[in-house]
């Protein structure tokens, strides 16, 4: 945690807004997307489904293959604790929602479900989209929620990431969306393995980027990997694009 509040006011001191920025594309992108305030009709959607988890009473008993939780002591955990304190909050359901809507993405990819905040956030913006989930328990609650929230272009496919992500690595995806590990190891692996279903405009997204001195080093692994040409980092998230018509630049922008 100490690692984490150093590290963010490391980066407000270095970080900038749009003004800093001199890419037409990343500052389209900031103004348009990351700082879009329009009150858009699926934000309604959005803080229902969240609503309908802060009341459920479900408990039930998570298998966990990451890194293990901060806030969790035990295994057994109550599912409206798990969207108020691990889940993505209001604020990065909206944010993905814009992201999948301003790039208009059609082929979607999630590495960890959960209970389905951020795969409702990024599904009510469009496209078709396949979430993997390790934890079946957490799965079948997103699956449920989702099915509610009548939110019906999402596929959850329960599994071991080692296991299900080699039926996804001949695919070409739009959007990936990296919230299934918090370790370095994991994150590269899962770099690295999907790479081959990038395409030129292609976005991805990893979360908790500073969540570990760990995590950052497989951040900046990504930011200098020959593939990668622009990086957006925004603290919380961090955005990979891999456009070959852009100089090399890495921004840091306070969202």
């Amino acid at each position: 945690m100490w690692y984490t509040i150093k590290a963010y006011l490391n980066f407000l001191r270095k970080a900038t807004n749009q003004h800093g920025v001199h890419s037409p594309f990343v500052y389209q992108f900031v103004t348009q997307c990351l700082y879009d305030t329009k009150k858009h009709p699926q934000y309604d959607r959005i803080k229902d489904y969240q609503k309908q988890l802060f009341k459920t009473e479900e408990e039930i008993e998570v298998l966990d293959f990451g890194v293990g939780s901060r806030i969790f002591k035990t295994n057994k955990r109550a599912v409206r604790d798990i969207a108020k304190h691990a889940g993505a909050t209001l604020n990065r359901m909206k944010l993905l929602f814009r992201v999948v809507s301003y790039f208009k993405s059609e082929s979607i990819l999630e590495l960890g479900t959960s209970v389905g905040l951020a795969t409702a956030g990024m599904a009510l913006g469009g496209g078709n989209l396949i979430s993997l989930e390790g934890c079946p328990q957490t799965a079948g609650v997103a699956q449920n929620q989702l099915n509610e929230a009548q939110i019906n272009n999402v596929k959850v496919v329960i599994g071991n990431f080692r296991e299900t992500l080699e039926k996804q690595t001949d695919k070409k995806y739009d959007l990936i969306y990296f919230d299934g590990n918090h370790s370095k190891k994991a994150t590269l692996e899962y770099f690295e393995k999907l790479l081959p279903s990038a395409h030129n405009d292609s976005v991805w997204i990893f979360d908790d980027i500073y969540w570990s001195s760990e995590m950052t080093e497989a951040w900046q692994y990504i930011k200098n990997h020959p593939k990668v040409v622009v990086t957006v980092d925004c603290f919380w998230l961090g955005f990979v694009f891999f456009r070959k018509e852009q100089v090399k630049e890495n921004f840091r922008i306070r969202v």
